[in-house]
């Protein structure tokens, strides 16, 4: 290996190391990004600059640096986060651990919280509930049933194992009107996710999050699916995938462009 190929190696690792240290420090988590496994959070069928497509790459906040604005926060009125959006919706969107689990992590949207009344009973800021026995509530958060009549997200008789979130993913296809905590929506079993060990996911406390959805880097991610087992890359849009190819192409052609418009005369070793 000569040495300008060794130098251009070396400043590549060096703005590799750079960048991740930089996003570190930005971050406060290691790695400090995640890759969309799923469309879950998607808004449309080709996806969506802006919002959480399968093959996005997401930087993660550190939750220690950020509290957590819900859904119902975002559209209260009096609340002091009214009108915060992030990733197309109301509220912040988590990464979280289902029962504080080692399985795959969920990137989801935060829509309310149970806290516990020091008189007893749970309080759900961004509501008017304080102290009640259980929660039943109703978002503003418009659905579709299979019928085709519209109606509003309804939190049925739940009664808190313990205080934490509830989440549902965005897709209004396969999510968006699913709470992801079956004992939310009076047990209907068109609902709920099941952790590693097929119990149903509870509310999401606070030490099981792992970050906070920050800015997205779309198509990148989609590198990774492709070499991911199935059905990882299934999800990937066809226009994610046509502007990953562009991006790689852009990567291959820009030095040679570059070179062809400013030659280096480096000096024979």
């Amino acid at each position: 290996m000569n040495n300008t190929v060794f130098r251009e190696v070396f400043l590549a690792g060096g703005l590799v190391s750079l960048l991740l240290g930089a996003m570190y420090l930005s971050t406060g988590t290691f790695p400090p990004m995640v890759v969309v496994e799923s469309g879950s959070m998607m808004h449309d069928d080709d996806g969506k600059i802006g919002v959480i497509d399968p093959g996005d790459l997401i930087l993660v906040v550190n939750p220690e640096r950020k509290d957590v604005v819900t859904y119902v926060e975002a559209t209260d009125p009096s609340d002091e986060n009214f009108g915060y959006e992030s990733h197309g919706m109301y509220g912040d969107v988590i990464v979280f651990s289902k029962n504080g689990g080692s399985d795959t992590p969920v990137i989801h949207r935060a829509l309310l919280k149970a806290v516990l009344n020091e008189s007893g009973g749970w309080d759900v800021p961004g509501t008017t509930l304080r102290g009640v026995s259980s929660v039943n509530w109703t978002l503003g958060y418009s659905c579709v049933s299979y019928h085709g009549s519209v109606y509003d997200l309804k939190i049925d008789d739940w009664v808190p194992s313990h205080e934490g979130y509830l989440t549902t993913g965005d897709n209004p296809d396969t999510n968006g009107c699913r709470i992801d905590q079956l004992s939310a929506t009076g047990q209907d079993g068109r609902n709920g996710l099941l952790d590693e060990n097929n119990n149903p996911v509870t509310a999401v406390k606070d030490e099981w999050i792992i970050g906070i959805a920050s800015s997205e880097i779309p198509w990148i991610g989609a590198a990774k699916l492709f070499f991911s087992p199935p059905p990882s890359a299934d999800y990937v849009t066809s226009k994610t995938w046509t502007m990953l190819g562009l991006v790689i192409a852009s990567i291959l052609v820009i030095p040679s462009v570059v070179d062809a418009i400013y030659p280096r005369n480096d000096e024979e070793e």
